[in-house]
């Protein structure tokens, strides 16, 4: 029988991560819907209604759907194309440019910038800067274009007397500051899109999608048949755990793109596919299930190897295929696998003997016997518990170690919520306080119901500072020091302190966690005095908090991560200069008679002292002149 889904199948399979995934670009895909008689993939366009509305209206300029490769700026002009009234056959003509009439107006279309060469785009500019600068009505512009590309453009389109074009400085403007507008010329930027958001509506799109019903139909998921790509859908989806799965990999990509990674819509659709195609059987061809492999993984009892926990890091591609692409290159960076801790290890290992972790091993393992507690794992686990000489063997030791790997992979995944103190998920990742960074981000981010950020993450948070700024293990949960060490702010350690300020803002001074609009990320502000003149930002990276974290945990601050040491230290130097600069302002206003009384009484030092149980504590010695 021929599986009723295999043309939506193949189809799906060219968004996945192959050699030759045409799909993933717009341009291609009406052939690709034709050839396969599917319906198509239907992502949000949450731009159109403004850049339609844009168009419509009257003495308008003209309009750039900017951003980087695969962030979606052909299909968001193809939407925009079909919503004016556009043909679709039209559109997908090989034509570079496209023209709309609409009443009063024409409305030119170029897909894609970097397709138009030499004089041809160099008419294109011409026309955006007489449309922007030169108040022409009657015709409007919607160009597609990459940040770089359109800059350059700009840059060297100069007039004869060898000035750049006028539209250089509101389009760098628009791509580098928040909320800047120009009253002619409308900039879309894709790249800004939040990367949570597009993952959900890339799963749910894929997902959700109506071709899936035929599938109900399928002989190979009937009975005690498992089709891999059926059960893949059905973990994506969140049948059973409420969502689980796609919460966690939302966390993973928001983490990711905290730390500067950008992962356009090309590349979640690609991860989308892997997630539900993807096996690791020799006989699957490029890594990617069609439905046509599924008889002979479920002949050969292989099913577990195409387990969704292991595609979300491409474990079924090649090493270097994979880190080719930068959203698997990215997650698996988290060393989700590798990372592990005595509690979860103990309990995929020994949990089947250990009655004080059966119970756990029976939830948590042996209640998923698709991608859990198969029978080549279970196996595996009593060769290695019964001493045998096969697992001692590099290939015996090899497989029982992968499968380790693949189990706590699907454990990070799978785990509770309410279990986090018994098996805390995130140490299976190289980001052990990502949880406590999301909720912090949860306590800053405008729009959310606004809630204190948590004690223990500010506590942890001001030891790092301190053992950072000082090289002293300072436990203060309450006081910031800003201290050098007497004229070379880089050293390691500092015990002379140059101000003191509080865990919390009081009174204009102390330490405040705040939302950082530009990077779109949680900020340390400490101010030492003088209102915003006397403080000093920091941007918060996820990174950068599991540092301070790591550090106020007992790390090595050189050890960890020398890039966040000279962060921080760069920090400490702009808040001992900020603190040279509020007490001269403040000693500039006392009058002379308390300059003389200084010079009498002689040079005041502040110290850092520091007791047996962590706290440290300030002591001031004064120096006299003999």
């Amino acid at each position: 029988m021929t599986p009723p889904a295999l043309q939506w199948v193949r189809f799906l399979r060219n968004y996945g991560p192959l050699p030759t995934n045409s799909n993933l670009f717009d341009e291609h895909v009406n052939v690709a819907l034709s050839q396969a008689n599917v319906s198509p993939i239907s992502l949000p366009t949450p731009y159109v209604d403004e850049m339609l509305a844009y168009v419509k209206t009257d003495n308008n300029g003209s309009l750039l759907i900017a951003g980087t490769a695969g962030d979606g700026k052909t299909y968001h002009a193809r939407q925009l194309w079909l919503r004016l009234g556009g043909d679709e056959k039209k559109w997908a003509a090989r034509e570079k440019i496209k023209t709309l009439e609409l009443p009063g107006r024409s409305v030119i279309f170029v897909k894609d910038l970097s397709e138009l060469k030499g004089p041809e785009g160099e008419k294109i500019l011409n026309g955006l800067e007489q449309s922007v600068e030169g108040n022409e009505n009657t015709t409007v512009y919607v160009i597609a274009c990459n940040h770089g590309q359109i800059l350059d453009r700009l840059r060297k389109s100069k007039d004869a007397e060898g000035v750049p074009s006028p539209l250089l400085a509101p389009v760098q403007n628009a791509f580098f500051q928040d909320g800047f507008e120009h009253p002619r010329l409308k900039v879309i930027d894709l790249s800004r899109s939040g990367h949570r958001q597009s993952l959900s509506a890339v799963i749910k799109a894929v997902m959700e999608h109506p071709e899936w019903d035929r599938c109900l139909s399928c002989e190979l998921n009937q009975g005690e048949r498992i089709c891999p790509i059926a059960e893949n859908r059905k973990r994506a989806i969140g049948l059973e755990d409420g969502g689980r799965f796609a919460r966690r990999l939302g966390d993973l990509i928001e983490i990711a793109r905290l730390n500067g990674a950008h992962l356009p819509v090309r590349d979640l659709l690609a991860l989308a596919a892997n997630l539900l195609l993807g096996h690791g059987h020799p006989s699957v061809k490029e890594g990617l299930m069609s439905c046509s492999d599924v008889v002979q993984i479920q002949d050969g009892d292989a099913v577990d190897q195409g387990s969704i926990y292991r595609n979300v890091f491409a474990a079924n591609l090649p090493y270097r295929r994979a880190m080719a692409r930068p959203v698997f290159k990215t997650l698996r960076s988290f060393g989700i696998g590798e990372e592990t801790t005595n509690g979860v290890d103990g309990l995929l290992v020994y949990g089947s003997d250990d009655t004080r972790l059966r119970a756990d091993f029976d939830q948590f393992v042996g209640a998923d016997r698709v991608y859990g507690a198969t029978r080549e794992y279970l196996a595996l686990q009593q060769h290695y518990l019964e001493g045998e000489e096969f697992v001692r063997l590099e290939e015996g030791a090899s497989l029982f170690l992968d499968r380790l790997a693949d189990q706590r992979q699907r454990l990070f995944f799978t785990l509770p919520d309410e279990v986090y103190s018994k098996y805390p998920f995130w140490n299976l990742t190289t980001f052990r306080f990502a949880g406590d960074y999301l909720r912090l981000l949860g306590s800053v981010v405008p729009g959310e119901s606004k809630r204190m950020v948590e004690e223990k993450i500010r506590s942890r948070l001001v030891q790092g500072l301190n053992r950072v700024m000082t090289g002293l293990l300072l436990d203060n949960p309450d006081t910031v020091f800003i201290a050098n060490s007497g004229g070379f702010t880089q050293s390691k350690i500092s015990v002379l302190c140059e101000s003191a300020v509080p865990s919390y803002r009081t009174g204009g001074m102390g330490m405040h966690i705040r939302w950082e609009k530009n990077g779109q990320r949680p900020c340390l502000d400490i101010s030492v005095g003088g209102g915003n003149q006397g403080s000093v930002q920091f941007d918060l990276t996820p990174v950068r908090f599991e540092f301070l974290c790591r550090v106020a945990e007992g790390a090595l601050p050189s050890s960890f991560s020398n890039e966040c040491f000279e962060d921080l230290l760069a920090f400490k130097a702009r808040l001992l200069r900020k603190a040279e600069l509020v007490q001269t302002q403040g000693h500039g206003n006392e009058g002379d008679d308390d300059d003389t009384a200084e010079e009498h009484a002689g040079l005041g030092l502040t110290f850092i002292e520091i007791e047996q149980n962590g706290h440290g504590f300030l002591k001031r010695i004064s120096v006299r002149n003999a």
